[in-house]
């Protein structure tokens, strides 16, 4: 845990410039600054690199995990004139600074930083450090964070929260994410397994835990680009159902089963969840990646409206993150801001409570924490090598925001700071779940 205080030590020079290299102020200032933000971080295992070349590496000798690399003289300026989550994140995105090497390894050092606490004497002394370095140069990315007006978890300020992640573009999603477009946590048999394998096995292990059945109608409420209601389709001949607020999700998802030949048994609509009507009840419902877009002040009404529309006997399948720690689901932060605005996590034990309210019996809830780590570092490698490619399509500060997220998400999770967590509940049927004395079918392939 880093100390409550920093220390303010007089300049160094860990590495010195090359002869070649005209002295330049500002680095010696930069370089003091950093030195005593970093004064009691454990073990520094980054080299920083400013902008003339200059580096500054770590005095054990040990290799660097990353390298920080300042672009300009107003770099830490940009960076801790106002010391936040967001800032850091937009002096990334507007390329202040870039991370090479380990991006996911630099989050232990954002970690840090959030939490020292300086004195007040100590603030002053770096705002006015801070201060000696050149102004904001004031320019912005193309990409911009989320401005949304309204009732927060209101049907308008949904729609509008879901399409500004959602509708941003379907062919650069389909860049980087598996073949089926599922925008998820896969289902690794291995660290090495390739990510298209492990969604199919997500997809397939889904369906099984509902232990679908040919005929039943199966509802998937949150479908993305529809890549679980054509699995089930296709393979347990259910007749599904997806929603999504998204019109080019949904556009796509519609053209995938028409491509598939499943359209007289599967199909993606327009719908809020809080819409549906009961009067034909489902068999099975199943939400993926989508619980975290409700709000925890809106879980009973959703649990309530899942009771309602599934039949008695049927099952209910949530698969989503959760924390159990409050700070992670802050807003203001900037991957709430820059990617998934008025998304909220809770801890697992909030959402049990709220299905256990709405009539719901709870019969298995398994994490998969590590594979959403595994299934993110796969996203950001399979981003960076199209990653020219991805910039001419939506624009480089676009691809930094999602690049720099994902990489803080796999953080999270590798240090379970996030969980993934699937929850399967039942609507009991005056006392009989429908659910096998054993979970063997679930593993059988």
């Amino acid at each position: 845990m880093p100390s409550s205080s920093i220390h303010l030590p007089e300049p160094t020079l860990a590495t010195q410039a090359a002869p070649s290299v005209t002295p330049d102020p500002h680095v010696d200032t930069s370089r003091r600054i950093l030195q005593a933000i970093f004064s009691r971080y454990p073990h520094r295992d980054f080299t920083v690199q400013f902008w003339n070349g200059v580096r500054w590496t770590p005095d054990t000798g040990d290799p660097s995990r990353f390298t920080l690399h300042l672009r300009h003289p107003g770099a830490l300026r940009q960076m801790f004139a106002h010391r936040s989550e967001r800032t850091l994140g937009e002096a990334f995105v507007h390329g202040d600074f870039d991370v090479e090497g380990d991006l996911e390894a630099a989050f232990r050092a954002v970690d840090y930083l959030m939490l020292v606490r300086p004195s007040l004497l100590e603030q002053v002394h770096l705002l006015q450090l801070v201060r000696h370095l050149p102004p904001a140069s004031g320019k912005h990315g193309e990409f911009q964070p989320a401005t949304l007006a309204g009732r927060v978890h209101s049907k308008a300020r949904d729609r509008r929260a879901v399409t500004f992640h959602y509708d941003f573009s379907n062919e650069f999603f389909a860049l980087w994410l598996d073949r089926a477009m599922v925008y998820s946590c896969a289902y690794f048999a291995s660290p090495s397994e390739d990510v298209d394998t492990a969604q199919a096995r997500k997809l397939d292990y889904l369906c099984r835990k509902l232990r679908l059945k040919p005929g039943e109608r199966l509802l998937d409420i949150g479908c993305g680009w529809g890549g679980l209601i054509v699995h089930a389709a296709r393979h347990y001949g259910v007749d599904a159902t997806g929603i999504t607020l998204s019109e080019p999700q949904a556009h796509l998802a519609n053209a995938r089963i028409r491509q598939a030949g499943l359209g007289d048994r599967c199909r993606a609509v327009i719908r809020d969840y809080r819409d549906l009507g009961a009067d034909t009840p489902f068999d099975k419902i199943v939400s993926v990646g989508m619980i975290e877009h409700v709000g925890e002040a809106c879980l009973p009404e959703f649990c309530s409206q899942a009771f309602r529309v599934l039949r008695p006997g049927g099952a209910f399948l949530l698969h989503g993150i959760g924390t159990s720690r409050p700070a992670m689901s802050r807003r203001g932060a900037f991957g709430e801001q820059y990617v998934f605005p008025d998304t909220e996590l809770v801890s697992v034990a909030t959402t049990i409570a709220a299905a256990e309210g709405a009539g719901f019996e709870v019969r298995d809830v398994e994490s998969l924490r590590e594979h959403y780590a595994l299934t993110l570092r796969q996203w950001i490698r399979r981003l960076e090598s199209r990653w020219t490619e991805a910039c001419d399509m939506v624009g480089e500060s676009a691809c930094r925001v999602w690049r720099l997220f994902m990489a803080g998400a796999a953080y999270r999770f590798a240090v379970s700071d996030y969980n993934l967590y699937q929850t399967l509940l039942v609507r009991p049927d005056n006392g009989v779940s429908g659910v096998p004395l054993t979970r063997g079918d679930w593993y059988v392939k």
